[in-house]
């Protein structure tokens, strides 16, 4: 009797226990660009604290993450620099194409060292950008694979000048990688996303690049696996809380 009684209670005591326990958080990964890293940060720490759930982004650039996927890599959400590699999975049928939206613009700038003589100036067709380098070399994404890359191809085309700059350009894996460049002193000048610019203390917008020179500048986002909680973050990315964030971050 004494050994039934003991067995119940213990058995007892076992599920009061498991029923006490706190549930393991949820997790959800989030492939993102680069240029996103300040501002989905502080979103994904917010979403996080008000759900319940651990949020981890991981950045870098639109085509790296874009062939991590492909391969396999176990996110649930893609945040795009571009709708080039947005479209390369959805040729795969590796996001869930009802999910899809445009979720923000950007615009195309040239940064130089805080310290830097250069003025400010809106890029035009008889802006000679070499000169604007000092006749440095001109950091950038790598314009065969990294979107910003690719974007200030297209404006060096429109302006005739991607020739002669070709050779000048130092191809960067990333956007951020570029920016580090410039605010390092390795390169007098770089074109990054103004959302970039505007986080770093250590470099100026030297220019301007018109938006008519390039394809737009857009940020699709996609899930590439569905779930309760994914859904809910891809609404929390269109809510007005984030939208104010991005926007402080230099994002339209």
């Amino acid at each position: 009797m004494w050994r039934a009684t003991f067995i119940g209670a213990l058995v007892g005591f076992t599920i009061s226990v498991a029923l006490a326990a706190p549930a393991q958080a949820e997790t959800l990964v989030v492939f993102a660009a680069a240029s996103l890293t300040n501002a989905l940060g502080e979103i994904s720490e917010h979403f996080a604290a008000e759900n319940g759930v651990t949020v981890k982004p991981s950045f870098a650039a639109s085509s790296d993450l874009a062939k991590q996927i492909e391969q396999g890599a176990p996110a649930q959400i893609f945040i795009s620099a571009d709708t080039a590699w947005m479209d390369y999975l959805a040729r795969q049928k590796l996001i869930l194409s009802d999910s899809r939206s445009d979720l923000l613009r950007n615009r195309l700038v040239l940064v130089a060292p805080s310290d830097s003589p250069t003025l400010a100036r809106e890029i035009q067709a008889g802006t000679d950008i070499l000169t604007l380098s000092q006749g440095g070399r001109i950091a950038s994404g790598d314009p065969d694979s990294v979107p910003v890359g690719r974007y200030f191809r297209q404006s060096l085309t429109y302006f005739g000048q991607w020739p002669g700059l070709d050779s000048q350009l130092v191809r960067a894996a990333s956007v951020r990688a570029a920016l580090a460049l410039v605010e390092r002193g390795e390169v007098p000048l770089a074109a990054v996303y103004a959302s970039d610019a505007a986080i770093s203390n250590k470099v100026k917008v030297v220019g301007l690049i018109p938006d008519q020179s390039h394809e737009p500048i857009v940020y699709p986002v996609a899930l590439l696996a569905d779930s309760p909680t994914a859904r809910q973050f891809l609404a929390y990315l269109h809510s007005e809380a984030a939208r104010a964030i991005f926007s402080r971050y230099g994002f339209l």
